[in-house]
């Protein structure tokens, strides 16, 4: 089928002039007339009739009518849908993230954008570090946010550090250690209060104290979610070993107090991890762009 003809039919159908249709398209009228009699010829249907001195569509035209503003309407999305696309004003983003941005920055940043970018959908799959990366090499993610001990990357990853972050061990109020300075062997004296094993931060710990040739931190208690490990030591049961974004406005508000250990100051690196030499959407841009400008993003 001759879309170009149908068009140009669809045009006068939609006028009611061929005049009218020529102005709009910047095409002769004669030129118009020819190509719409071709089509009809084309299709062995009679389109258009004479009425007075215009004309007017013919029982089949009327139909054809009908489906040819249907087909051009679809058109009109299409285009408006590429147009979207290209702008990143509509796609889905797949995330995966370590625990520590999916639960206390993502959300942020995911809210700043959807405020831009409402028609933008979003996938976040939390989980650890390694699996974050195999995801995204994997093609099951467009992008890794990671959170913890920075680490070397495969060849095929770009990474793009955002900021660090402390780590922090805190207690209660109530603790004899609470805003103390102590040492790491009398630190490790305490009973901890930890997430699972696999958790980055529990690893940190148990590396540190490698590191420093100290015994290892008597992890008396263990949950699987850190909210829960947190408010077991807010509660006035051992310390713990966390992000600073985590406790920080626990420790503002004064529900937990912080233990500087003599000589230690680790931090975790805040990352975005892309595939190398391969193009983002432009939704996957907007959503970094964005982070960008509010690195630092978490619930007050």
């Amino acid at each position: 089928m001759n879309l170009h003809a149908l068009r140009l039919f669809h045009t006068i159908a939609s006028t009611g002039s061929v005049t009218r249709a020529s102005e709009l398209l910047t095409i002769s009228q004669p030129s118009i007339t020819a190509q719409v009699k071709k089509f009809e010829k084309e299709l062995s249907l009679s389109l258009l009739k004479p009425q007075g001195r215009g004309i007017a569509l013919t029982e089949a035209g009327e139909q054809l009518a009908l489906l040819a503003k249907r087909l051009f309407a679809v058109e009109q999305q299409i285009e408006q849908f590429a147009e979207d696309y290209r702008n990143g004003t509509s796609g889905h983003i797949r995330l995966a993230a370590t625990y520590l941005p999916a639960h206390f920055l993502i959300p942020a940043w995911i809210a700043k954008c959807k405020q831009q970018y409402e028609q933008v959908e979003m996938t976040i799959t939390t989980t650890n570090s390694s699996d974050a990366l195999k995801q995204l090499l994997n093609m099951e993610a467009d992008m890794a946010i990671y959170g913890g001990l920075p680490e070397e990357y495969p060849d095929s990853v770009e990474t793009e550090e955002l900021f660090h972050d402390e780590l922090w061990f805190v207690v209660s109020p109530t603790h004899r250690y609470a805003g103390r300075h102590v040492s790491l062997l009398d630190m490790m004296k305490e009973a901890f209060v930890m997430r699972e094993e696999g958790s980055s931060t529990r690893e940190r710990l148990l590396a540190l104290c490698r590191t420093y040739n100290a015994p290892p931190p008597r992890i008396t208690l263990q949950f699987n979610g850190l909210h829960e490990a947190i408010t077991a030591v807010i509660a006035g049961y051992g310390a713990n070993f966390v992000s600073s974004l985590v406790v920080r406005e626990y420790v503002e508000r004064g529900e937990l107090c912080r233990v500087h250990v003599d000589g230690i100051h680790l931090q975790n690196t805040i990352a975005i991890c892309t595939r190398k030499n391969e193009p983002l959407s432009a939704a996957a841009l907007n959503l970094i762009r964005v982070i960008r400008q509010h690195p630092y993003s978490y619930p007050k």
